[in-house]
């Protein structure tokens, strides 16, 4: 070998380690997440498992959505995702106040592409508003569908719905979805705040690609019965992600239970199940995982966090090595 074909070849080494070395966000090394089976897999087809925290109420807790708090959450957590949780019916809502909303949301959004993690889009509601929904996922996936790193929400919590009426506008908002996004994941709720994904087992939606159904948990309330419940559904072909957890009681406080906690995630870890944590926010609350002294722009120490939060970040280290 000539001396100018071996220092062709040392720049062409060099600069394929140096891609090797740069190419190491989670995006860059999943990609287009895909469901196979009831599993979240990477590009390659490879099974995968994101973990994270989810934003509060982007109309409570505004000051928390900017781009600081996502990279922090990124390096210094070891989140591979966050939710962008927009608060739909409550005073200053996406309903009353669309815009201010909207905007919070497409920070987190586009923050978390530029940060290289996935990014859930979370219609944070309790009841059915169809049109206002088709309307806000068609402007979402039309403006964010070429990013892989996007997933939709696209309900939060019916509580009091039947599966039949969940169902119906489901099928409804992933059709206005795939118009515009063939690809990135969408997440399907269940009844009574996301615990009864037992009737989704009875009578899943049929031809679609790439959904996933939530099941929500907080450890003070939901007991070894939910994982029961969980584990026959995976086993009768439903794929599922834990969009919202806590470890308080259902209503955000009464005692925590970080003794169940600590049950689900070794069964988080055990079924290679995603996760994601409720909530960055400074609500007097023991699910809120900051304390007023949080800033806005991230870098806490941590006498900046409640239990809630040093235990989530431990959670989300523990989780980012297995």
């Amino acid at each position: 070998m000539n001396r100018l074909k071996f220092l062709l070849l040392l720049v062409l080494l060099t600069v394929v380690v140096n891609a090797n070395i740069f190419a190491n966000t989670p995006v860059e090394q999943m990609g287009q997440l895909q469901v196979i089976g009831t599993q979240l897999s990477d590009k390659n087809g490879k099974p995968v498992r994101l973990t994270g925290a989810s934003f509060g109420w982007s109309n409570f807790h505004p000051r928390f959505y900017t781009k600081e708090v996502v990279k922090w959450l990124k390096d210094d957590w070891k989140a591979n995702v966050v939710r962008a949780a927009l608060g739909i019916e409550p005073d200053g809502g996406y309903l009353q106040q669309p815009a201010q909303n909207l905007k919070l949301i497409e920070t987190v959004v586009e923050a978390a592409i530029a940060e290289g993690i996935y990014v859930i889009i979370d219609w944070h509601a309790h009841d059915i508003h169809t049109a206002e929904a088709k309307n806000f996922f068609d402007k979402m996936s039309r403006k964010y569908g070429k990013y892989p790193n996007v997933i939709y929400e696209i309900f939060n919590e019916p509580d009091h719905e039947s599966w039949a009426e969940v169902k119906k506008y489901s099928e409804e908002i992933i059709q206005t979805i795939r118009k515009n996004d063939p690809d990135n994941i969408i997440l399907v709720g269940s009844p009574e705040w996301d615990q009864r994904i037992d009737l989704v087992q009875k009578d899943p939606i049929r031809n679609v690609s790439n959904i996933m159904y939530t099941v929500h948990f907080y450890a003070g309330t939901h007991k070894q019965w939910l994982r029961d419940r969980t584990d026959a559904a995976i086993k009768n072909g439903i794929p599922v992600f834990l969009s919202e957890s806590g470890p308080s009681e259902a209503d955000g406080n009464g005692k925590p239970d970080y003794e169940e906690m600590d049950r689900y995630i070794d069964w988080i870890i055990k079924n290679n199940l995603s996760w994601v944590n409720w909530s960055v926010s400074d609500k007097k609350e023991i699910c809120s995982m900051l304390l007023p002294s949080a800033s806005s722009k991230g870098n806490w120490k941590l006498s900046d966090l409640n239990e809630s939060g040093v235990k989530t970040r431990e959670y989300l280290h523990k989780l980012s090595q297995k």
